[in-house]
């Protein structure tokens, strides 16, 4: 939190006021509860575990939305090394060729 303090009529300065509060009342704010609402899972039971209800579902062979593994990043041809070495060639051949008079019919 910030506050202004006039020090000299017309002059100010800003003064830091710290704020210590605590992110919560309960005695473990970062810990997540396994309880859930009772909910219905593909096979036709109840499960108020949020463990228990993953379990089964991994076990039924379902993927919860979130969790999924993502796949691997697809790299680009062009930035492997050989690829750039390539296109350094075919830059290089087609210099040579306009050097030499080597001139192709425009649109």
């Amino acid at each position: 939190m910030v506050e202004l303090i006039e020090v000299e009529p017309g002059k100010w300065r800003v003064k830091k006021v710290s704020q210590k509060t605590a992110r919560s009342n309960l005695p473990r704010p970062y810990v997540i509860s396994d309880t859930m609402e009772p909910t219905e899972q593909v096979d036709g039971q109840f499960y108020t575990s949020k463990r228990q209800f993953r379990a089964v579902g991994r076990a039924l062979g379902l993927t919860e939305v979130g969790n999924e593994k993502q796949a691997p990043k697809i790299t680009r041809a062009s930035s492997e090394k050989g690829a750039s070495e390539g296109r350094r060639q075919s830059i290089r051949k087609a210099i040579d060729r306009y050097k030499s008079g080597v001139r192709t019919a425009g649109p």
